[in-house]
């Protein structure tokens, strides 16, 4: 009965967290940032620097950055649905060619024909069209976003207070979000660092001859945020852009690039400090990226640890009673520092 009943909370529960995803997601956002920055007015508070002003250079701060960063990614979107209608031809091109590949291997060329006749190449020119002219929509987004940003800025300096009544009501509710809020910290510290190193590296690709560099630089940066999946989301549109400039070879040139780079840094250096930070196990981490994108939508792809570091804290670390659960929710690293401080 208890398992029942925790099951049909757990239901009700993740259908009214996605019924208001469009709230949560850009409101946990505000926090992870506020989260992420709170040690910039803390030392300058140590320094001297009144509390107030602090705060306001905080603010300023994150401002100019989600303001650059939000500038940036409009101009090389609008640049990229000025230049894709140029490669026009060489979209009908490799088409006829992949016509020609599959009528090799059996297909009619009727059938094929019938196929490739669906696919229109002007709609993709159409859709990012639609996409530039939907700025607006995001935009109001971002005024939400920067609005929270203040509120929550100025009640920084509370949060010890706060924290203080929590503590004196619940230590381990305290202490469970004090872990959240180091562990929060440490992701984005690791994953921000590892992916300015991502799109630097993506940015050369530029030395081969790719359109907007940038763009696929700062799409390999926000794609570091999304654990498991985030080197192919950012890998699949250079890939793509290659192939209409270039073909195959091209193609296969930036896919070896890319591959390489990214499977050296994310693959194989990354997750080493990502797991020593945050602490949870890879299949964890899929589930709550897939759980998460669903129920508050692609934000939650970039939020999906952080969000789960919270629950954790809140359902687990916070109760003794349920500390049995961290057996299936941490890595194996972690697993294996409890067992040898318990023996």
């Amino acid at each position: 009965m208890v398992v029942l009943l925790g099951m049909a909370a757990a239901v009700v529960v993740a259908g009214g967290v996605k019924a208001v995803g469009w709230l949560i997601a850009p409101t946990f956002l505000a926090m992870v940032i506020v989260i992420a920055t709170t040690p910039v007015p803390t030392w300058l508070v140590r320094k001297g620097c009144p509390r107030w002003l602090a705060t306001v250079v905080l603010v300023a701060l994150v401002y100019a950055v989600l303001i650059a960063f939000a500038l940036v990614v409009a101009v090389s979107v609008a640049r990229l649905a000025t230049i894709l209608p140029q490669y026009a031809q060489h979209a009908d091109a490799l088409g006829a060619e992949v016509t020609q590949a599959l009528a090799r291997f059996g297909i009619g060329p009727e059938q094929v024909k019938a196929a490739a006749s669906k696919v229109n190449y002007g709609q993709l020119a159409g859709f990012l069209g639609t996409l530039l002219s939907g700025l607006a929509g995001v935009s109001t987004n971002l005024v939400f976003l920067l609005a929270l940003l203040l509120f929550l800025g100025i009640e920084t300096s509370g949060v010890g207070r706060r924290l203080a009544i929590v503590y004196a009501a619940h230590p381990r509710m305290a202490g469970a979000l004090d872990g959240f809020v180091h562990g929060t910290r440490s992701y984005l510290v690791v994953s921000t660092v590892f992916g300015l190193i991502v799109a630097v590296l993506d940015t050369a690709l530029a030395l081969l001859g790719v359109a907007l560099p940038i763009l696929w630089g700062l799409l390999a940066f926000i794609t570091n945020y999304i654990p498991n999946i985030g080197f192919i989301i950012g890998l699949i549109p250079p890939v793509l852009l290659a192939l209409l400039q270039g073909g195959w070879q091209l193609a296969l040139t930036v896919a070896g690039v890319y591959i390489v780079l990214n499977f050296v840094v994310q693959s194989l250096i990354q997750p080493r400090f990502v797991g020593d930070a945050v602490g949870l196990s890879v299949t964890v981490t899929l589930l709550s990226l897939v759980f998460w994108t669903w129920a508050v939508g692609p934000l939650g792809a970039v939020l999906a640890v952080p969000l789960t570091l919270l629950v954790k804290a809140l359902l687990v670390d916070s109760d003794p009673r349920a500390t049995w659960a961290n057996a299936f929710l941490v890595s194996d690293r972690v697993t294996a520092e409890q067992a040898r401080r318990a023996g």
